[in-house]
């Protein structure tokens, strides 16, 4: 036990308390002035001081620093921010779709680079153009933020209006303080802003201490410092001899006046915010002598970094959920020699070959046909379908006004007949041949003239209609007497006689004779001044404004409306009143004088303004639902045409309007909630053809039904397992293929996973031809005719599968990207990083990048080349203007080896991970060329979140053997020379005429990224034209 001084501390406990005495009083009056100050501060303003600035700014220290009552003093960094949120992440650069989901390390500039006097006065201003959203998370997930602006300049105070649209702007330097002391920052802008500010002057250390908005929908005026409270950052300590690395982070949409300005005041009541001059600000770095490729020295702070990429629970696209073609190339594949005998040869030639066949100039587009694929690749752009419903068989027009109705039969209800539903769906498919001509229609309305005495009563009493359902047959409508203030310009429709169309693959029942009869008219809502009979001939708005159906069989119908006497201006009118008509649409007025239809109000809006009808078409049918009570309805033995109902409705009217509701409106008993309907299975893909469509760019690739695709791979696993005694059994099919020829038979690439007996799992990718009975011909050249079939054939005349001769792909054969380029520093870097990754991840060395370089000077791109990790690349340097067809055919002729894949290629481009596996597999020498749909991203789009169409238009992305290259022709360099656009299309012709054919496919994560246009080659080019 040790020795403890005990009767020393005896002796010395005097002095001990007193210590511990003198040790709490200091404790207890630091506690007594830390809590005082904040009282004495709220006091003075209480009082007023501060009223006056110059008594505030008065009072310095010994320094001459003003002095800062200070409620409190400046919080720890960490608290500046701790009830803001945290930014939106931003989406990096990456190739792999889906990855993995441990985040990188951020890359943060730690050291910063010398720092000089004469870089005072002036800030680094880095702009990124031509990118769509007003959130700063928008411009994080732009795909050169933050190292590759598209500008790179200075700026000489924080306060920045280029007057331009969709852009963002990255501003950072240092600040330095007046005086020691707190201080308040505020940003304001429109749209979103953020103003990050460091501790000291490392960029490593920054944090957000004020924003303008996450959502990119806010924003505020020039010099509105104070509108959000999180545009004022909390007070923070500075002192003036030090420098604060600060970051401005700004994104502008296409409207408003763009604008954003940092401002700053001491921490004392009564003073503003003042804009951050140059005399207080100063250069991170000086970039004016650097290229855009140097960017070692740009700051990379958590402002660019903040959040980073979290994989979303559920994507925006179907495209981006895994898919085994993904990774299927990584499977070892078996080799082609052990399956030559597993089925017959045969000889491959197609009747839709083009090969010494005429074709006009860029004709070829109609001579290339689709693939079936097999199972669904979700190539279809289901989310983008809201605005583009193309890949409906109906017109936009269509569907804009009458949606999908017609795919659906609405269940009848009790005691409803059968001949409501016939008179639906009859006119749910209108043809033209059901308009009667223009005599037949003259004799139908001098058939429906009014008699004298109809006349008579027209004019004496208002036609009335049946106030109850129990009313058998309807009472006649009568015509107005001054036939000649109306033209006979109506259409009607007969469609007892001919037979109805099928709706879901079933015909309506039959009509019986009486029943033959009965005419359907089709009327549109008339002007209320007078028309022309021409004028209404040509008719400004377009046919079927409103279509209106008796629900019961009636003889005739004509929907006039009967004459009214002119009533006094400023009277409200209740209307025409007609026969019981329950519409299939909601009935719809273009005068205060046709203002109801069934005692149904309408929407009072001053229509007059307008000389043309405004129709209003809704499927809200009143015949299979309850009436709504009206005024003066209700009572069996009243009708709704007895004088003082006028009266009545103008009050019901009124007594609506004081009610809160809108006039106009549908009763809510008119709504049947409990309406079902009965629907077949619609599949609509039965419906496309493989017809290369160049009007729709949402549609995927055209799916292969599912009994074909097995019915093939169970025949060839029987083939192969008879070959093999039975060594293989199939795992899955993973892609199938079909190219279909209704004349020869149909060409399949099965891609299958096989287990071995005793092995490992295998890829088998191997081309089969499902070979029509009698369709047996020799090979196109004549050198290879097809052996005779062997007596195994289907006795049944079933298609039975062969090995076509002279199509099969090689898994190690050598592509070649070719890539023209000048002055796109930015593009470059990212398209040699994509490169290096494919390599890496892949670990495929079999290809070569080819960059022809157009004399770019805004970086050296043999030196990027040359610190690339790429297997293979190589340099070509050409001189004057940029000539695309020129570069590609200079960057085809290095290519040495005729057996070799060229894959003409552009800059833009994101590449999925099997990009060298899908070229290779739809190219084969002499008889094959691969023309890939690229998805071309829109404006703020990435390949994580993508929103845009598919190229369906362009080939400027081909791939094909170096041999069948130099046998069309190669480039058109003589009229492409000063121009660019149409030089695809002209190859593919040439293609198309040589006998081959192009695999046109949709590939899963093949992206064309948006770009700026402005500069890109430092000259503007004049585009050809693609048409003659």
């Amino acid at each position: 036990m040790p020795w403890f001084p005990v009767k020393k501390v005896r002796k010395q406990m005097k002095l001990l308390l007193l210590l511990l005495l003198l040790t709490c009083a200091a404790w207890l009056t630091y506690v007594h002035r830390s809590l005082v100050r904040p009282g004495r501060a709220l006091l003075r303003q209480r009082l007023g001081y501060g009223r006056e600035v110059e008594k505030l700014t008065g009072v310095t220290d010994g320094r001459g620093v003003p002095v800062v009552s200070s409620t409190q003093r400046a919080e720890d960094s960490s608290e500046s921010h701790e009830d803001e949120q945290v930014p939106e992440g931003r989406v990096p650069n990456m190739l792999f779709p889906r990855g993995a989901r441990k985040l990188p390390p951020l890359n943060l500039t730690h050291q910063t680079p010398p720092w000089q006097e004469e870089f005072k006065g002036q800030v680094n201003l880095h702009v990124f153009e031509d990118w769509c959203g007003g959130a700063v998370g928008h411009l994080r997930r732009n795909l050169h933020f933050p190292l590759f602006p598209h500008t790179r300049t200075t700026v000489k105070k924080l306060a920045v209006s280029p007057k331009w649209k969709n852009y963002g702007l990255r501003i950072f330097g240092f600040i330095h303080p007046a005086r020691d002391g707190d201080i308040q920052f505020s940003v304001a802008s429109d749209d979103n802003s953020e103003f990050w500010l460091s501790l000291d002057e490392s960029p490593a250390a920054a944090q957000l201490v004020a924003f303008v908005g996450k959502t990119g929908s806010e924003w505020t005026a020039p010099g509105e410092f104070t509108k959000f409270s999180s545009q004022v950052s909390k007070p923070r300590r500075l002192m003036a001899s030090r420098r604060y690395y600060f970051e401005l982070l700004h994104k502008q949409d296409d409207k408003g006046s763009d604008h954003v300005e940092v401002g700053w005041r001491a921490f004392l009541p009564g003073l503003k915010f003042e804009v951050i001059g140059s005399a207080h600000i100063s250069l991170y770095t000086d970039e004016s002598t650097l290229k855009m490729d140097h960017v070692d020295h740009v700051p990379q702070s958590p402002a660019s970094h903040v959040g980073g990429y979290l994989p979303q629970e559920e994507p925006s696209a179907d495209m981006l959920r895994p898919d085994p073609r993904d990774t299927f190339f990584l499977t070892p594949r078996m080799e082609p020699s052990s399956l030559e005998n597993v089925l017959e040869p045969c000889a491959y030639a197609p009747t839709y070959i083009l090969k010494d066949f005429p074709i006009a100039r860029y004709q070829g587009l109609q001579f290339v046909y689709l693939s079936f694929v097999y199972p669904n690749d979700h190539t279809r752009l289901t989310h983008m379908e809201t605005d583009n419903k193309c890949f409906y068989r109906e017109s936009p027009l269509y569907l804009e006004r009458f949606g999908f109705y017609k795919y659906m039969k609405m269940d009848k209800e009790e005691g409803e007949e059968d001949e409501e539903e016939v008179q639906r769906r009859a006119f749910l498919f209108l043809n033209a041949d059901d308009f009667l001509d223009d005599e037949d229609e003259q004799e139908l309305l001098d058939s429906l003239e009014p008699t004298d005495a109809s006349l008579r009563q027209s004019h004496n009493t208002p036609i009335t209609a049946a106030s109850t359902k129990t009313a058998a047959t309807p009472t006649p409508p009568t015509t107005s007497p001054l036939k000649e203030q109306i033209p006979r310009h109506s259409r009607a429709l007969n469609w007892a006689p001919r037979p109805l169309p099928l709706f879901l693959g079933r015909a309506p029942p039959p009509r019986t004779a009486e029943k033959s009869s009965s005419k359907v008219y089709v009327t549109r809502v008339r002007p209320g001044q007078r028309a022309s009979p021409k004028a209404l001939r040509d008719p400004p708005w377009p046919p079927f404004p409103g279509i209106f159906v008796h629900p019961r069989p009636l003889p005739r119908v004509q929907l006039r409306a009967p004459p009214h006497p002119p009533r006094p201006q400023g009277h409200r009118t209740s209307g025409f009143q007609a026969t019981e008509l329950r519409p299939l649409v909601r009935a719809q007025a273009t005068q205060k004088d046709q203002a109801r239809a069934q005692g149904l109000t309408a929407p009072t809006v001053d229509l007059n303004s307008s000389a043309e009808a405004q129709p209003v078409t809704s499927f809200l049918s009143l015949s299979q639902v309850s009436r709504p009570q009206l005024p003066g309805e209700g009572d069996e033995g009243e009708d709704d045409g007895a004088p003082g109902d006028e009266a009545a409705s103008e009050d019901s009217e009124e007594e609506e309007e004081a009610a809160g509701r809108p006039p106009g409106r549908w009763h809510e008993g008119a709504i049947d909630w409990q309406r079902t309907f009965s629907v077949g299975s619609v599949d609509f893909e039965l419906l496309r053809s493989d017809w290369n469509d160049l009007r729709c760019n949402v549609s995927g690739n055209l799916q292969l039904p599912e009994a074909e695709a097995v019915d093939v791979v169970a025949q060839y696993m029987e083939r192969l397992n008879a070959r093999h005694g039975g060594r293989f059994a199939l795992l899955r099919i993973v892609n199938v293929e079909k190219r279909r020829d209704s004349a020869r038979g149909s060409r399949f690439l099965l891609e299958l996973e096989l287990q071995e007996r005793g092995g490992s799992r295998l890829r088998l990718s191997e081309y089969v031809f499902l070979r029509l009975p009698g369709a047996h011909v020799g090979d196109e050249d004549g050198e290879s005719p097809e052996p005779p079939p062997a007596s195994s054939a289907h006795p049944d005349g079933r298609p039975e599968l062969c090995r076509p001769l002279h199509l099969a792909w090689h898994q190690d054969v050598m592509v070649h990207f070719i890539v023209p380029v000048k002055n796109q520093a930015r593009w470059v870097a990212q398209f040699l990083a994509d490169m290096a990754a494919l390599h890496a991840h892949t670990g495929d060395s079999h290809f070569n990048i080819i960059l022809v370089d157009f004399e770019s000077e805004d970086m050296d791109v043999k030196q990027a080349l040359s610190v690339a990790q790429l297997p293979r690349y190589q340099y070509l340097r050409r001189t004057g203007n940029f000539e695309r067809s020129a570069g590609l055919q200079a960057g085809v002729d290095a290519v040495e080896d005729p057996s070799s894949i060229v894959f003409l290629c552009d800059l833009h481009i994101h590449f999925p991970p099997n990009i060298l596996d899908s070229i290779r597999k739809h190219c084969v020498e002499g008889k094959l060329a691969f023309a890939p749909v690229v998805m071309r991203l829109g404006c703020g789009s990435s390949p994580h979140n993508p929103h845009g169409y598919w190229e369906v238009n362009g080939f400027g992305l081909f791939g094909i053997y170096k041999s069948d290259f130099d046998r069309v022709g190669g480039m058109n360099t003589e009229e492409f020379r000063d121009q660019w656009g149409g030089e695809d299309w002209e190859l593919l012709d040439r293609v198309l005429q040589a006998g081959l054919e192009v695999e046109r496919l949709r590939l899963r994560h093949f992206y064309h990224h948006y770009h700026s246009k402005r500069g890109m080659w430092a000259r503007r080019s004049r585009k050809g034209s693609r048409a003659e």
